[in-house]
Order: C-alpha cells, then structure tokens, then sequence
C-alpha cells in the first residue's frame, strides 16, 4: 500500500472551485506510478525489460469532490486476480479521513517487442499482494456495452499533450475526452460513478471522435476512429 498527500491546486479545479474529473483521474495515476517507483518497479525498470502496464478498465466512485486548497490523501494498492490480470485500488480522503473517491481498476502486462499481452512477470509480485479491500464498490466491468441511438461530435486530433510515456492517449485524457462531450449535452451533470473501457490505443496525429449516448441514469462516450472502431468507451452515471 502506497499513499501520498497534496492540497488542491487552483489549476486543478473546474468552475465550481472543486477538483476537476481529469484531475481526480490524474491524482490516482500519480498514486499509482509514485508507488511502483518507490518499489524500484518504474517507467525505466519495465522499459529494460520490454514490458509495460495498460489499463483495460476505470470504476471511480465520487462521494465528494474536493475543493480548492483542501488537503487530500491518495492512496492505492494492487493486488493479482488472473495470470494476466491485476486489480489496483484507490482511494481519495481527506485530512481528517472523509473519504471522497475510491476508484478500482483492471491492468494487464503488454510484451511491447512481440506486440503481445503476457502474465504477470513474477517480479512483479514483490508489491503485488493479496491484501484487505476496503473499498465499497461494485464488480468493474471488463466490457461496457452501448444501446439505442447516439449523436456525433466534433472530431478531436490527438496532439503531443494527450500522449503518455508510451507514446498513447494517456488513459485520463479519454475520461477528460469524455467529459467535454457530456457538457455540450449537460452542462451542470456531475458524475458519480464512472466506468471506462479501454480498447485500442490512439496515437499521435489520430483523430478521435466522440458519439454521444443518453441513458437512464447518465450519458456513455464512445470515442471512436474515423471508421467507428473504439479507442474507449466511457460511462458517467449520477447519484
């Protein structure tokens, strides 16, 4: 288990003077990859020995969204599900131990020389740990499917700061993606849980286009090539 603490940049927030969802998105990413550096397991051990982690699913759950210089910890914590599967979770609480957000999400190892999934390197189990779960969400979904009808937004050309250290869309920016596309349908929805499917990676000079989808209980955003083909779908849904 890995934490560390921060306040709420005003470069953070959105309208309201609260954390923005990209940059909720951002604080566990950062949790994630400060806590495998601390473990001597980064961006340039995994590089050595041609593997990286991909995410294939986000669940985040919003209880509350911090606002402007609020103190906040992070923390999160993996633990091994399938042989090429791992869960890491998270959680966002305050100061005084409100939680605001708990988060799990679905990762795998990518061989990036023979272009292929494989299991879990056994080093990796040096943090990876069959640990306590104290978060309260519900199972997260491997495949998020889309019904009934959808509008078609501006396209968006993926630029250098959309991009990772893998030189893909960065998972957080398809979530802000999505954002963007739900407020020209709503602007004032505030999301309580969001679910992301993550299927094929966009890359530099992409373009990616977004097909707005109402549901009962919020909106989906598949974000999607010229050609239809899914880079990642992403549902919000209220309280």
């Amino acid at each position: 288990m890995y934490s560390f603490h921060s306040t709420v940049r005003y470069s953070e927030c959105d309208t309201n003077s609260v954390l923005a969802i990209p940059a909720l998105i951002n604080y566990l990413q950062d949790c994630s990859t400060f806590h495998v550096e601390s473990v001597g397991h980064g961006i340039e051990y995994c590089r050595e020995r041609h593997f990286a982690w991909f995410i294939a699913a986000w669940q985040i759950q919003v209880e509350r969204l911090p606002h402007f210089t609020e103190d906040i910890k992070v923390t999160t914590w993996s633990y091994a599900k399938r042989p090429t599967l791992a869960n890491r979770l998270f959680t966002i609480e305050t100061a005084d131990g409100e939680l605001l957000a708990q988060a799990d999400s679905l990762w795998f190892p990518f061989d990036v020389v023979e272009n292929r999934v494989r299991r879990i390197p056994e080093e990796e189990f040096d943090y990876i740990k069959d640990e306590d779960v104290p978060v309260s969400l519900p199972p997260t979904r491997r495949k998020l499917k889309l019904q009934g009808d959808s509008r078609r937004l501006r396209p968006i050309e993926v630029v250098e700061h959309h991009l990772d250290s893998n030189n893909h869309v960065n998972n957080g920016q398809y979530v802000a993606m999505a954002t963007n596309a739900v407020k020209t349908q709503d602007a004032d929805f505030a999301p309580y849980r969001i679910c992301a499917q993550y299927k094929n990676a966009a890359k530099l000079g992409d373009v990616v286009v977004p097909h707005l989808y109402a549901e009962e209980r919020g909106y989906a955003v598949d974000l999607a090539d010229e050609e239809g083909k899914s880079y990642a779908i992403v549902r919000m849904e209220r309280r």
